[in-house]
């Protein structure tokens, strides 16, 4: 992974274990996908491997079926950022209005949009990530803050405002809070303009405790854990894709060459899966999206953008 653009050497003497990765399909330059979100099996709308993608700056979500076949799920007027899916296979979304003014809206299964809120007072809501059946929680990357959203009543709080989720000047455009997510009694969540990952405590209620510095020198835009704990993520304009071990040792999964130029956030899905010894071993999947370029442009210019498949290894589940 080369360092053209006069980036910080964070990751120079990061180790590399590459993955086997496939870019199955591909969008027009220029494209800036921001976001994905694999619902759970069984729904109609959404058979099993089933991709929805946030087209970020034109407000679009996008289906994308196992063969890469991509269709237009929903439409959201303004523009789309996060996406998670509801126990009941409805999407929330969060974005900007027409009027640039922050909202979060429920995608239904049917693709009809439904405007749930809109904040004022928020700047830019980003990722977002479930907290319980009917609450969520969504980061606001210029605000250095974390909202609360409540989408049974609907309404939306600051859940969590602190200094260590902030940009380090109003003046610098790059994201601060981004990608969020709960991995047993914390809450994860990359600062990517002060490159950080931090951790914040959950407590009685799910209430924030102090956040701390988990992680430093890494630039993280969205992630997903895995079952052990491991910690995948998309380091953006740093072109790859790593992985992030509980003992917070990093390692680089996947590069440039593979096809994740930009890559702007990661989800699991499920493989194939295989018996052996009393186990059914199923391969887990990664998938990758980026915008190609858009954000910091590689050498040759900016290249389409791509969802990518990385198999990023085995696990067990036995056999009922």
């Amino acid at each position: 992974m080369g360092n053209s653009a006069g980036l910080p050497p964070i990751y120079a003497d990061t180790q590399i274990e590459l993955v086997p990765a496939k870019v199955i399909t591909s969008f027009p330059v220029n494209t800036f996908l921001e976001n994905l979100a694999m619902p759970a099996a069984g729904y109609a709308y959404a058979p099993d491997g089933t991709i929805f993608v946030s087209n970020h700056e034109i407000g679009k979500i996008v289906r994308i079926t196992p063969d890469g076949n991509q269709q237009i799920y929903a439409t959201v007027e303004g523009k789309v950022s996060g996406l998670a899916f509801t126990t009941n296979g409805d999407l929330v979304t969060t974005g900007w209005n027409a009027d640039s003014i922050p909202v979060v809206s429920l995608v239904k299964s049917d693709g009809t949009v439904e405007r749930l809120l809109t904040l004022p007072d928020a700047i830019f809501l980003n990722g977002i990530t479930p907290l319980s059946d009917t609450q969520y929680l969504t980061a606001d990357s210029y605000r250095g803050a974390i909202w609360l959203i409540d989408i049974a009543q609907p309404r939306g709080s600051i859940w969590l405002e602190h200094p260590m989720l902030a940009r380090s000047s109003s003046e610098n455009v790059t994201p601060a809070a981004n990608g969020l997510k709960r991995f047993g009694g914390f809450l994860y969540v990359s600062n990517t303009e002060k490159m950080l990952l931090l951790r914040i405590p959950l407590g009685i209620g799910d209430e924030p405790g102090e956040p701390e510095i988990f992680v430093e020198q890494t630039n993280i835009d969205d992630f997903a854990f895995d079952v052990e704990g491991n910690l995948y993520g998309a380091t953006h304009i740093y072109n790859s894709v790593v992985r992030i071990a509980s003992d917070r040792s990093t390692t680089i999964i996947a590069q440039a060459e593979d096809g994740v130029i930009c890559s702007t956030a990661v989800a699991f899905g499920q493989g194939k899966g295989d018996v052996y010894d009393g186990l059914c071993l199923r391969t887990a999947i990664l998938y990758v999206v980026t915008n190609g370029g858009m954000s910091l442009p590689p050498p040759t210019g900016v290249v389409p953008a791509n969802v990518v498949r990385l198999e990023v290894g085995k696990t067990g589940y036995p056999l009922t």
